[in-house]
């Protein structure tokens, strides 16, 4: 397929001869040839174009539950691919060989939004996952991505940060099946001194979602010891939650590693992922999960109504299913919120990287 860049439309003309990217809140200022902080939005003949359409890191098949996302089609295959870039800027990153690539030309794999599509059907993958990199800054290929996989029964979800401004998040979770999004503090400080970015534009993403969409959607925050996780700001963050989004929205509170600028700090004890879901559930989560660390009870997911399990995971291993085939828990009748198939998928804990000619 021909690599050429596409034109974009979240963008308008400044009086001082700039040209401005509308399509998040950095609101990037270009003058010719240059690109946002993003590296794959660019200004070129007066426009803003997207250059990386069509061009992939990588593609490979993962359990849904990696995303993470423990209420769509549990055990499930996802074709999971990124581009390249980001337009946030966290000293965090657990991807930054590729949120941070300013190569755009490194991208060698290549793909139509069809040819994506075909692979996922083929490969027997329920969906197609925009995760690595933040599907925000290549909104078009992703758009694009998600309406041939719809075309082909296949969903679309979005592994985000949720840093898009107004229009642009319309049209994007327009052709979205499923979101998790990345609540990475809840404090606008973190956000400004470690992400570059801000909150309020992320909680405004948060409630569109759960009020005006059909998304389904889940959360993630990375726990960075001394920085995101002490009791007064998780207790802030799920009571919001539960306030804001509703009880039935899973939160993923996940361990930290030392990786690309943040090398100074320890690894997230397991003890406090059981604190903030701890805190979760008192404030009235009732979906709450512990990721990146080996921890059965805090993976599986549980009856709100009669307590019995009704998925049990070990790492990304689906055990108990105790759902019926409407969804409901198999001892009290009692739905469980998600997107359910009659049977949970088998694909387990593989990783299989895919070559996709086009």
């Amino acid at each position: 397929m021909a690599l050429e860049a596409v034109a974009t439309k979240y963008w308008h003309a400044l009086a001082d001869g700039r040209v401005q990217c509308d399509l998040c809140p950095r609101f990037c200022k270009l003058n010719e040839g240059q690109t946002g902080l993003c590296f794959v939005r660019a200004r070129e003949d007066d426009a803003i174009v997207l250059t990386s359409y069509g061009r992939s890191s990588g593609f490979c098949i993962d359990p849904i539950e990696k995303k993470p996302l423990n209420h769509f089609y549990p055990g499930s295959a996802v074709l999971s691919f990124g581009t390249a870039g980001c337009n946030l800027s966290c000293q965090f990153c657990q991807n930054w060989d590729i949120s941070k690539s300013r190569e755009v030309s490194r991208l060698s794999d290549q793909a139509s939004p069809d040819g994506i599509a075909r692979a996922a059907a083929e490969n027997g993958c329920r969906s197609v996952a925009f995760t690595y990199n933040d599907p925000t800054i290549f909104l078009e290929y992703a758009v694009d991505v998600a309406d041939a996989c719809r075309a082909r029964d296949v969903k679309a979800v979005a592994v985000t940060a949720g840093y898009i401004t107004e229009k642009p998040r319309e049209e994007l979770y327009a052709h979205l099946d499923a979101a998790n999004v990345d609540l990475k503090a809840f404090t606008e400080s973190f956000y400004k001194k470690i992400c570059a970015g801000a909150l309020a534009p992320v909680l405004d993403t948060l409630c569109y979602v759960a009020r005006e969409t059909d998304v389904w959607l889940e959360l993630t925050t990375l726990l960075i010891p001394g920085e995101n996780d002490s009791d007064g700001e998780l207790d802030e963050m799920t009571g919001w939650v539960v306030e804001n989004l509703g009880p039935d929205v899973p939160m993923h509170f996940t361990a930290f590693h030392p990786d690309w600028k943040m090398l100074d700090k320890p690894s997230t004890p397991p003890e406090t992922l059981s604190r903030a879901r701890s805190i979760a559930i008192r404030n009235g989560v009732r979906f709450p999960y512990t990721g990146n660390v080996h921890d059965k009870a805090g993976g599986s997911t549980y009856c709100q109504a009669c307590g019995e399990i009704l998925i049990g995971r070990d790492w990304y291993e689906l055990s108990d299913w105790n759902l019926s085939e409407a969804g409901r828990c198999r001892s009290c009748g009692a739905t469980c919120p998600g997107v359910f198939a009659e049977q949970p998928g088998r694909w387990g804990s593989r990783r299989q990287p895919v070559t996709l000619s086009g």
